[in-house]
């Protein structure tokens, strides 16, 4: 287990039975807390696609933000909310979706990325990949090329992985 991997771990903190009974919540905002982790968390990130000539950052609403905003900032690409509906002003796509307690729907505006463009999907957490695979659906209706897909943590037994097909997937942590 690597330095950072030790770190986030001792750091993310569990809070059971939110946001219903069962869930057991990883809770990232002390990660946020600390400057030095949050600080090599997103250079971990940029360090995997640095040279990838990623053109924008999609961050799944709403803690992809965090995490999606300052990486795209140091690969020097666009960030691109993916947020919740009645949220974005202009024309925009929608994708609705299944979550482990119930249904959800992202939405992206229309000229969010364009045809060819060569897109990082980002958020702190994948669970059973609905948010996940929602977003990659948006992203591919604009015609652009996903390069691949990170998360701090990966809860590895709900197997979300597997509704990604070919997206190349990295995570931080595995639990």
């Amino acid at each position: 287990m690597h330095e950072l991997e030790e770190r986030l771990r001792t750091t993310i903190r569990d809070v059971p039975d939110f946001p219903k009974p069962g869930i057991l919540f990883k809770d990232i905002t002390p990660v946020l807390a600390d400057p030095k982790l949050f600080r090599a968390t997103i250079d971990w990130f940029a360090e995997l696609y640095a040279g990838e000539h990623i053109d924008a950052v999609v961050g799944m609403e709403s803690r992809g933000f965090l995490f999606g905003a300052p990486l795209a900032l140091e690969l020097s690409a666009a960030f691109v909310p993916a947020r919740k509906p009645g949220k974005l002003p202009y024309d925009r796509i929608s994708e609705q979706y299944s979550l482990e307690y119930g249904t959800a729907t992202l939405e992206m505006h229309v000229d969010a990325v364009k045809p060819g463009d060569r897109v990082l999907i980002v958020d702190d957490l994948l669970a059973t990949g609905g948010t996940a695979k929602a977003t990659c659906k948006l992203v591919k209706q604009l015609g652009a090329d996903i390069v691949g897909m990170c998360f701090v943590v990966e809860l590895g037994f709900l197997s979300g992985r597997a509704l990604l097909d070919d997206v190349p997937v990295h995570a931080i942590i595995t639990y």
